[in-house]
Formats: C-alpha cells, structure tokens, sequence
C-alpha cells in the first residue's frame, strides 16, 4: 500500500486535490502543516488527509476541532504530542515552529491576537509528550532538525549567504523517538539528509511535488507536479 505526503499547501488546494486524482489507488495522504488559505480556508479533500499545523493556519478553527467540532469528513487534524494510525502506521506529530520566547510557555496559555498569532508555536510541553509515544513509525514536525542550511539569494557581486534553519528540539526528538522516517517542510524545498540516525525529508510545497511511500518498507518516490502553480 501507498501513503501520499505532501508539503506545505498554502491554499493551493486544486495542486492538493490534482495530486489526489492522479493517485486513485492512494488511501491515505499526510501533510506537514501550512495547509490553509490566506483567508483561512480548509480543504475538503477526496481521501483521508492527516495533517499539523504549519505557522500559517487558521488557530481560531484549530481550536473549534481540538474540542471536537466537525470538520470536513476526510480533514484529520493530528494534534501536538499525538500520534494516530495511518493505514497501519503510526504516526506523530509536531506542528508549528519554534519560538525560544515562548518555548517553555504553556501550549493553552500562548496568546493570540489578530495580527499576532503565538498559537503558530509548538513548546516544550507538546515536545514531552511527543517523547512518551515511542514506538513510532513516521514522525511529522514543520520545523526541520540541525543543521538545515539554506543559501539566501546572491547579492551582486558577493557570495551567496547562508542561514541555519534548522532547530534543536527536533535532533532531541528524533534522537528519543528513533522513528523510521521523518518528514518536515515550512522550507519549500526538496531535500534529503539523516539526522539523528533518522532518515529525515524536507517536502516542497504541494505545487511542484509530493512523495508516495511504501506503508510497508516507508521507501519513498519524488513525484513531480507538472503544469501546476
């Protein structure tokens, strides 16, 4: 059997629900998080999508389906420190990114403005309970680990600079957990590294690929998305 992983969506549902249809024989899609609209809209997918929260989602509906109100039929919101069954798998979460402001600050008391959504953040709390749920097969988290280098355009005439992107709490979970496989996006980009010991995958966003992996073995295969912005 085939699960389908997606990166960061951002809207673009029609990349989402194109990558869906192309893939019938696909029971089961996961997804790293940034899976909403700029307006704050939710798809409404045609198979089951297990998702985190990236640092780009609507928090206000987040929190409607942390107490239980209905969401899309094939919509699974995977909350921070779970894990749930996917096809057989298991698999955790970790969404949102990191913020050393507010790491040590209880998930239900960071605050939330219109303009200033610390609900974006995962803390130390939901990291704890993250390490408690070993064994796991597919860890998801947005953030990526260390190191994660990305080179920041050129300026004219200099070399390119480069940034550290990636963030210690995820080396310390991938070390706890040992997972079979981690995915993690919020870089929009492609890139294959081990950390940890882990094999671990940075997906790029849903408009230019997506991976299939084998449920059993959790090989994975790159799909290109052709004539899709």
């Amino acid at each position: 059997m085939l699960i389908g992983a997606a990166g960061d969506i951002h809207g673009n549902f029609e990349a989402l629900y194109r990558a869906m249809r192309r893939h019938p024989d696909v029971p089961y899609w996961i997804c790293v998080g940034d899976v909403a609209s700029s307006t704050g809209a939710y798809p409404d997918p045609p198979a089951p999508l297990y998702w985190i929260k990236g640092n780009n989602e609507n928090f206000d509906r987040i929190a409607e389906w942390e107490l239980g109100r209905a969401a899309p039929p094939n919509l699974h919101y995977i909350l921070n420190g779970t894990a749930v069954d996917v096809g057989g798998l298991t698999v955790a979460g970790l969404g949102g990114t990191y913020a050393p402001t507010w790491y040590d600050t209880p998930a239900a008391a960071l605050p939330h403005t219109p303009k200033d959504d610390k609900r974006r953040h995962f803390v130390r709390e939901e990291v704890e309970r993250c390490t408690r749920l070993a064994p796991v097969d597919l860890l998801m988290t947005h953030e990526a680990p260390r190191p994660f280098i990305i080179a920041d355009p050129a300026r004219p005439g200099a070399a390119p600079r480069r940034r550290e992107a990636g963030k210690p709490a995820i080396n310390e979970l991938l070390a706890v957990l040992r997972p079979r496989l981690h995915l993690c996006g919020h870089h929009h980009r492609f890139v294959e590294i081990e950390r940890e010991g882990v094999r671990s995958v940075c997906i790029d966003r849903i408009n230019r690929s997506y991976l299939l992996l084998d449920a059993a073995t959790l090989a994975y295969q790159k799909i290109e998305q052709q004539g899709v912005r």
